[in-house]
């Protein structure tokens, strides 16, 4: 197998958990070279076994306690972009997902505790992710061989979402929490959240907590430059919970309430219907008919979603097992895409999921985890631009993840799911073909500690991925993306050429890593390199366009991604450190050598971080390059450099407060995002202050 990288020159950086975990001490306590600065090990309960972090293959970051608190973005795709190899697919100020080694939704899973979260976010860029930054408690991103705990379609990568709205300890006193407010100047951003645990008898502990977030249209290029209408975003959260908690574990169940309101900038209606221009881009009975040029107001999304949640936990039930552990979840979801005032478009999900894994104690050298999980629900699309028919959606999947230490300093892990989906339509006249299929991955890594503070690891991975409902039977116009979209089995007059016969089948990917780290002393560092083949890759191939509305059809080719992430620290005292990092990614068909679209561009930076009493300072430069490596019927989109600073002061005795100022773009650069539906229409935000303020008690 080749594995040829697109070059990355100096790509290095921080490992994550070095700066959660680096205290502040006096001045007289620098280091000496002899001094060991061990990163303190996490447990990352997304990875099997609560794997240790310093012995797992996989590759991974956390964002958690005070470093989340300063990184928080309104979503869930901001506040994880520029962790390595992490960027987002923005779309204005309410809506954007993660992008992971160039993958997003759905080879990106976002989960709840390791739950589906069943919202719309896998079906287009513009639809929220359900998820609020500001009540996480700990934010997990995996890649790697591990994924295949989640589903074989998780190419990109998990990012599993920790909350505390089911308590699973008892709280040390009587109640334990926090209050935090922040606003920022760029989008007039007043936001609060607030959280509350309770003790409520002997093993009994009862937790609420809610937030609300409010922003209008964010300014670009400065403090007082154009505002980027239909940008605004305004959110409510709210959540009940309860656990009986005991000696070996817990049960808990929690409803969460959740409504959200935010524009969809970027769209415009400046064609007459779909067949203008002597086009072949036809909308079939899905048109609009504005006039061209004409000023509307852009459309936004209301968006209602209600969820309960079931955890538990049961340690040590049997000999030989080490816990069992629970996770369910059923949501009803819904969003409106309003326009001109009349709501055109209404997105359902109605789903739940049911997952249980058992870890078991180490068997003939042997120790990990077995599971099941089923999912069913029914999603759609309802209205004069209905996308996706009403289908049910029923998967079944068992799993297997097993770890093997031997010869002291070698350690192999190999996983298995095996996964049996059905899609039944409700094609309202329309010929659609049911689907039932099954999938099956394999992984296999293996690392070496090859010195005390040194391992390396090689992964390989076969995995597969079956097409989603819209990837099958889309057919209409989707206001928000401007698109008229085809799926694999649209009809031949609508999608230009491609009829109900197109011979869908299932993506098949063939992922090789290899990762070097070192762990401990005044210098750590974490490299990694990837290759990803991937047979029958589903994407939105464009066939036309016309101003910015374009005709995609869902199409099947072999494609290959290659890249680089890397992160390098040194600890100059126990108050100063620096950090270079990087990324790169390349997405290519194999055939030809064009490029897939909305690849993110190269990324390299530094970062010195310092620690003095109970301040702690950041400050942050990074190059991102301009993407030339571009698709049909995309742009070039320039680089800029982008800088951010923050100081952050903690005070207080037995109730703890925290204080952060953060800038973020002080250049005042005008940033175009390519991995965004957006990219030539609407730039990120500019110039930016933010404040927080947070009390745990």
């Amino acid at each position: 197998m080749k594995f040829n990288l697109h070059p990355l020159a100096g790509a290095i950086s921080l490992l994550l958990a070095s700066q959660i975990s680096t205290p502040a001490v006096a001045a007289d306590d620098a280091p000496t070279d002899s001094d060991n600065h061990t990163l303190e090990a996490v447990q990352v309960s997304a990875l099997p076994m609560g794997s240790d972090s310093n012995l797992t293959p996989a590759s991974f970051d956390l964002l958690e306690e005070d470093l989340l608190f300063q990184r928080s973005e309104a979503t869930l795709g901001d506040t994880l972009d520029g962790l390595p190899g992490v960027h987002a697919d923005t779309f204005g100020g309410g809506a954007s997902r993660p992008v992971i080694r160039g993958q997003s939704a759905p080879r990106v899973s976002v989960l709840s505790d390791g739950a589906s979260l069943f919202d719309a976010s896998s079906i287009s860029p513009d639809h929220a992710t359900t998820v609020e930054p500001m009540l996480i408690r700990k934010v997990e991103v995996l890649r790697g061989p591990s994924t295949l705990l989640y589903g074989g379609g998780a190419i990109g990568g998990v990012v599993n979402v920790l909350d505390n709205r089911i308590p699973t300890r008892m709280p040390d006193g009587a109640v334990d929490g926090f209050i935090e407010a922040r606003g920022n100047s760029v989008a007039n951003e007043k936001a609060g959240a607030a959280s509350v645990t309770a003790r409520a008898g002997d093993h009994f502990a009862v937790h609420v907590e809610g937030s609300r977030r409010d922003a209008d249209n964010y300014e670009v290029n400065g403090f007082t430059q154009k505002e980027i209408d239909g940008s605004y975003a305004e959110s409510d959260n709210g959540s009940v919970g309860a656990s009986w908690i005991g000696d070996q574990g817990y049960l808990g169940l929690a409803f969460t309430r959740r409504s959200d309101e935010y524009g969809l900038p970027g769209h415009n209606h400046e064609f007459e219907g779909c067949g203008a221009n002597g086009s072949q881009l036809d909308c079939g009975d899905g048109g609009h008919d504005h006039e061209h040029g004409e000023e509307e107001a852009p459309p936004y999304v209301d968006l209602d979603s209600s969820r309960v949640d079931l955890r538990g936990e049961y340690r040590q039930p049997l000999d030989g097992i080490k816990a069992v552990r629970l996770r369910s979840g059923y949501t009803d979801y819904r969003h409106y895409e309003i326009e001109d005032g009349e709501i055109g478009t209404t997105f359902r999900n109605r789903g739940y999921d049911l997952r249980v894994e058992v870890e078991h104690e180490p068997l003939a050298g042997w120790s990990g985890v077995v599971g099941t999980q089923y999912a069913d629900n029914d999603f759609s699309s309802e209205g004069e631009e209905a996308l996706v028919p009403k289908t049910n959606t029923r998967v079944l999947g068992v799993f297997a993840v097993e770890r093997y230490p031997f010869a002291d300093n070698w350690q192999l892990e190999l996983g298995a799911r095996h996964e049996q989906q059905k899609l039944s339509p409700d094609d309202d006249g329309r010929d659609l073909p049911s689907s039932s299929e099954s999938a099956n991955s394999l992984s296999a890594a293996l690392t070496w500690a090859f010195l005390p503070d040194y391992n390396v690891s090689l992964s390989v991975a076969r995995s597969q991925r079956l097409p989603q409902a819209q990837e099958m039977y889309a057919r209409g116009v989707h206001i928000a993306t401007n698109t008229y979209e085809c799926g694999l089995l649209s009809d031949a007059y609508t999608c230009g050429g491609t009829g109900n016969d197109a011979d869908v089948e299932k993506e098949t990917s063939h992922n090789i890593g290899l990762n070097l780290r070192k762990v401990s002393g005044r210098f750590t560092f974490d490299v990694g390199l990837f290759q990803n083949r991937v047979d029958n890759y589903i994407y939105a191939r464009t066939l036309d366009q016309i101003e910015e509305f374009r005709l995609i059809k869902y199409t099947q080719d072999d494609v290959e991604f290659v890249g680089a992430e890397a992160e390098m620290s040194y600890q100059w005292t126990e108050r100063l450190s620096t950090t270079l990092f990087g990324d790169t990614v390349r997405g290519q068909f194999d055939r030809g050598g064009d490029e897939l679209p909305r690849i993110p561009a190269d990324r390299l930076g530094v970062r010195v971080n310092t620690f003095w009493r109970a301040f702690d300072g950041e400050l942050e430069f990074y190059r991102v390059f301009a993407q030339d490596q571009i698709a049909g019927f995309e742009s070039r989109t320039s680089g800029y450099d982008m800088l951010n600073a923050t100081l952050g002061y903690r005070f207080g005795g037995a109730q703890r407060y925290s204080v952060y100022l953060r800038g973020n773009n002080l250049l005042g650069e005008k940033v175009w995002n390519h991995a965004s539906f957006l990219a030539r229409t609407v730039p990120e935000p500019g110039r930016n202050l933010t404040v927080g303020l947070r009390m745990d008690f």
